[in-house]
């Protein structure tokens, strides 16, 4: 009589990342977490996208001496024109969106990698990892800038604020409950179970400070 070996999968957690002797440990994810992925990226850089296009349309405009007016100019507060003119605006020496449309397109690929069931390395997620991790250290300096220091706001800024600050968090989550990044175990369980608290909570802050900053012209 022939044995049939059957195998449990599950379709809920991430693949278990596989250990072969002739090259590192590889992992690949979930449907949902390359769907994420590819949205995320795609939202940040439809934004970076749109701001590259209204910074052209502003400086064409000031050698034309004319004035252009960004259509997310709404009011005083929520004001791209005023963030777009800004040092802040161009961090490094040239305009903030141009490495947003070159950042956000990896994001895309790597999701649409994990699509087409690709697995990578522990340092290709690791180096990775780092990646959204700067960007969200980025964004929140760019956050505290458009706050307290430029006094408005830009919305196409803040769905890429929002997109960056979701796949930090689940690239990070991904990377602890595969066992990437060195964790208790109590906190790869809350990973995952809970990850969608953190990008929730974190952005939840970042209302909270947009609100009391401008609170008496929002209640105006």
């Amino acid at each position: 009589m022939s044995k049939t070996t059957v195998k449990n999968v599950s379709t809920e957690s991430e693949p278990v990342p596989e250990t072969s002797s002739a090259g590192p440990r590889t992992a690949g994810g979930s449907r949902a977490f390359a769907l994420l992925l590819v949205i995320t990226g795609a939202a940040g850089l439809l934004a970076a996208w749109v701001i590259t296009l209204d910074k052209f349309k502003l400086l064409e405009a000031k050698v034309e001496g004319r004035t252009f007016v960004p259509g997310c100019s709404l009011n005083p507060v929520v004001s791209c024109g005023s963030v777009m003119e800004s040092r802040q605006a161009e961090a490094f020496g040239f305009p903030n969106p141009m490495l947003g449309l070159v950042c956000y397109g990896m994001v895309i690929c790597v999701g649409m990698s994990l699509l087409a069931r690709a697995r990578f390395p522990r340092w290709y997620w690791l180096t990775f990892n780092f990646g959204t991790l700067f960007g969200v250290g980025f964004c929140t300096w760019l956050q505290f800038q458009s706050l307290y220091r430029i006094g408005a706001l830009c919305l196409w800024c803040s769905l890429a604020w929002v997109a960056t600050i979701v796949m930090f968090w689940y690239v990070t989550s991904f990377n602890v409950r595969n066992g990437f990044l060195p964790a208790p175990h109590w906190l790869k369980s809350f990973f995952g179970e809970f990850t969608w608290v953190l990008p929730v909570l974190h952005t939840g802050v970042i209302g909270i400070l947009i609100m009391t900053r401008w609170w008496d012209f929002w209640t105006s």
